[in-house]
């Protein structure tokens, strides 16, 4: 599969500049980003893909539907793929709210507060351990490997999954080459 960070957001840019939350929940592309997730598209064009499978997050959203449209293939939502819960920008839409954005997109998989993990005392999605995101990126990886086109599939997601499922850090409009099928070690 190929992993792809979504494109630079609002959030991205301020909390860049300073490493403070600008308390921004789930920001959209900026007109970088848009370009990130263009130049993207080009150099994915060239790849076999049929399928993209996207975090429910407006930014990884927006990432894929650039992709998908130069790819002249559809998305499909998975929360599975969705960022570690830690700061405002991790705290997502409700699935009506992205239904009505994006009425031709699937997001009935979605619980209501899909970007709060389990456990969460205040049900408010942040402070999330790492140990979830792990178990959640295993269990995708997992079942990702157990089908056939997983070598045709790109997946548009996040820096912490990016980093959870292959062990690397990319930057905004970044993709890599990742095998889902050998077993990972959580990362220390």
């Amino acid at each position: 599969m190929i992993l792809l960070r979504h494109g630079q957001t609002v959030f991205n840019l301020h909390f860049g500049k300073n490493k403070f939350d600008p308390g921004i929940p789930d920001p959209a592309l900026t007109e970088v980003g848009r370009e990130q997730a263009a130049n993207a598209a080009n150099l994915l064009a060239l790849k076999p893909i049929s399928r993209i499978i996207t975090s429910p997050y407006t930014r990884a959203i927006e990432t894929a539907l650039i992709v998908a449209d130069r790819l002249g293939l559809d998305v499909h939502v998975d929360a599975c793929v969705r960022e570690l819960a830690g700061f405002s920008c991790d705290i997502g839409s409700s699935p009506s709210d992205l239904a009505r954005r994006w009425p031709n997109l699937d997001f009935s998989s979605l619980s209501p507060n899909w970007w709060a993990f389990p456990g969460d005392p205040k049900n408010s999605g942040l402070d999330e351990p790492e140990s979830n995101l792990f178990a959640r990126v295993c269990g995708f990886r997992k079942r990702l490997a157990a089908e056939s086109d997983w070598n045709k599939t790109l997946v548009v997601c996040h820096w912490g999954t990016i980093r959870a499922m292959s062990g690397q850090l990319l930057k905004n409009g970044e993709f890599v080459k990742h095998d889902p099928r050998p077993t990972i070690k959580p990362p220390t």
